[in-house]
């Protein structure tokens, strides 16, 4: 019975047998062919895109710098479930929204009651101001709310707030103070307000060093005294070091990356309308994010994103609004940006998001999808022709019939159609899975869209019409309830993303577009009280991006195989995975030679002889590694590069030498011709 069999018998029968059989059973001989003379494809530098929506804290709390949530005081900003969320994290919540105050603020001291009214008559920015009523006397009355401040970094925060004065004396003071103790206080200003009407006034405050320790929180406070009665609307607090609105170690971690492209879009795109977030900044509307159930503050908008993908070295890719849009909205979109863009046309635009999807706001059917597609396409070239146009496709594992109508539009109506692969790994069939199976399962999923992506590209054969149309793989992730399972914020999330990355490689002709969810938050970099980190993936990622890789070579790898039975709900059956996947490539002028390894073994290094043909190499080899103790560690705020990429080398006396590939590991081999 061969090593394949065996696997496969017990990954049906009982994980657990299959666990101490795989521990008893000897390594059978593991070799790698690299012969560097032949070529097979390029590498489109465009498979290491990425992707960014307004979910989470990706922007507002993430890249963006504003350090306040809900700072126009707005009410209806997040939805019910989003709320129970934030009052069982923070009870003290139901108490403040009780005194009418906006999620998240809270009374200065909740002593003295009712000094608060929302007001909706008079405002500076969107729908609602907040009235502050002072108690007759020397007493502050206010408002706060809890911050993390990156004190770590930098001391000094900037910021401003408009102020309406109603009655009394013409002073508002705003400070920085230790979280819940109101005497305590780090910084502050007085603002002396001028006349009666709407005014913006800018302040600083100083933090001294060490007063406040890094993801400590603090309170920043806006107060008044002696019966003064005032309207505040639309505040903002930020770190004096912002790029342009922009978060300083986003950006420096994002432009870390090397991604050529980063797409804007996702489940909010049906519900987005571009103008809402061009002008003056203060001037934008704040409202619901439909999509995601919380605000959608319109500070980050087109140029800000323009701006962003400028200081990362990316260009732009945006998913127009097929939802609730129309082809002339569409179109606007496209002339602004290309106005916008030093380059002009020639932008990805791709039409909607996941329109299959009765979840998207506004969604097609599928009889409707193709006409829709058909009236935007022409929208968007009749402003650009250079547009390399994306129609909505479907995921690997169910395309066939909406596909099939996206296909039956003429050949010029897209150069690309968009697949989506977000799975949960750790909804599989089988009834009773281990967490070995379950990994196991995971790590093998790239294989089996690698097979499924050929199917697709069957289906295009068939239609003279759509021979020359590519896959953009336009999101990509490994998702699950809890970290507990592998997924995109611990280490088996970067196991399964290197796959992934290997097997995009491997059919760059097929999809020479690929953007993984996201460059902030999932898979990406993450900011918590305060401090960003990259989550293994990142580092991951960052390993494929940053490699001066640009043509495939062929290369055969020989090892043990495994199978999965009643796997992922999504690809249930995935015979002979490799334990260890291997890409092996040239730079452009041929002088290095870099080798990607993936090992999926859960217990096992593997050693493995390596023949290189074609390809003379120095003596020594650099071996960049990304491992951990378990696939479920991860970084968080405190241990920001617990895991992350470690550089060593390797001695290359032959065109023959080993290597021994750590397990749940990730490894590239670097080499440079003699």
């Amino acid at each position: 019975m061969t090593w394949s069999g065996i696997i496969k018998r017990f990954v049906v029968g009982s994980v657990l047998v299959f666990q101490v059989w795989a521990a008893q059973l000897p390594q059978r001989d593991t070799s790698i062919r690299i012969n560097a003379a032949r070529t097979l494809h390029s590498i489109p530098r465009s498979i290491y895109g990425t992707f960014l929506e307004p979910i989470g804290n990706s922007i507002y709390g993430g890249l963006w710098a504003e350090i306040l949530q809900n700072p126009s005081f707005e009410a209806n900003l997040w939805v019910p479930s989003q709320i129970v969320d934030m009052i069982k994290e923070r009870p003290e919540l139901a108490k403040s929204s009780g005194m009418t105050l906006p999620l998240p603020w809270e009374p200065l001291d909740y002593a003295q009651g009712a000094r608060y009214a929302p007001h909706w008559k008079d405002t500076a920015n969107s729908y609602q101001s907040l009235l502050l009523m002072a108690l007759p006397n020397q007493v502050e009355t206010g408002i706060r709310q809890r911050v993390y401040l990156p004190v770590h970094r930098i001391n000094t925060y900037v910021g401003s707030v408009y102020l309406k004065l109603i009655g009394g004396p013409a002073e508002v003071r705003v400070s920085i103070r230790k979280s819940n103790d109101k005497e305590k206080v780090f910084a502050a200003e007085t603002l002396h307000l001028a006349g009666t009407d709407w005014r913006r006034y800018p302040f600083s405050l100083q933090v001294p060093v060490g007063q406040l320790v890094p993801l400590e929180p603090a309170d920043f406070v806006i107060a008044v005294e002696n019966g003064t009665r005032i309207l505040i609307d639309q505040a903002s607090l930020v770190p004096s070091d912002n790029i342009n609105g922009m978060d300083p170690d986003m950006v420096q971690m994002s432009r870390a990356l090397k991604t050529p492209i980063v797409r804007f879009g996702g489940n909010f795109t049906s519900a987005y309308h571009w103008r809402d977030g061009i002008g003056p900044r203060d001037q934008r509307i704040s409202m619901l994010n439909i999509a995601w159930g919380m605000p959608e503050y319109n500070q980050f908008g087109t140029d800000e994103f323009l701006d962003f993908c400028r200081l990362i070295g990316a260009e732009p890719q945006i998913a127009l609004n097929l939802g609730t849009g129309t082809p002339e909205e569409a179109a606007g979109w496209v002339k602004y940006v290309d106005d916008h863009w030093a380059t002009g046309g020639g932008r990805l635009w791709e039409l909607g998001n996941e329109l299959w999807g009765n979840f998207q706001v506004g969604y097609p059917t599928l009889s409707a999808v193709a006409e829709r597609t058909k009236a935007f396409s022409e929208a968007v070239r009749r402003v650009d022709p250079k547009a390399r146009v994306v129609a909505t496709g479907a995921d690997p594992d169910n395309f066939g019939e909406w596909n099939a109508s996206q296909l039956s539009n003429a050949a010029e109506a897209f150069r690309y159609l968009s697949t989506h692969f977000v799975v949960t790994t750790n909804d599989v069939v089988a009834p009773t899975p281990s967490p070995d199976f379950i990994a196991k399962a995971t790590f093998a999923l790239p294989v089996g869209i690698e097979r499924l992506l050929h199917e697709m590209h069957n289906q295009f054969s068939t239609k003279p019409e759509a021979a020359d149309v590519k896959t953009a793989f336009t999101e990509w992730l490994f998702w699950a309830p809890n970290d507990t399972y592998p997924r995109y914020d611990n280490m088996g999330g970067a196991v399964a993303a290197s796959s992934f990355l290997n097997m995009l490689i491997r059919n760059a002709p097929l999809v020479p577009v690929a953007d993984m969810t996201g460059i902030i938050e999932f898979g990406g970099l993450w900011k918590k009280r305060g401090r960003v980190y990259g989550v293994p993936a990142y580092w991951a990622f960052k390993m494929y991006s940053t490699a001066d890789a640009s043509r495939v070579v062929e290369t055969q790898t020989q090892g043990e195989v495994y199978s999965v039975e009643q796997g992922s709900t999504r690809i249930p059956t995935i015979p002979d995975v490799p334990y260890l996947d291997v890409v092996s490539t040239l730079n452009e002028a041929g002088t290095k030679l870099t080798i990607f390894c993936v090992n999926r073994d859960l217990s096992r290094d593997i050693t493995a002889r390596i023949d290189i043909a074609g390809f003379s190499s120095g003596p020594i080899g650099t071996v960049r590694t990304l491992t951990a103790s378990s696939i479920y560690e991860t970084n968080d705020e405190v241990q920001p590069e617990h895991i992350h990429t470690r550089e060593s080398s390797v001695s290359i006396s032959t065109p023959a030498f080993q290597y021994t590939f750590p397990h749940e590991g990730i490894t590239s081999i670097e080499l440079t011709r003699r």
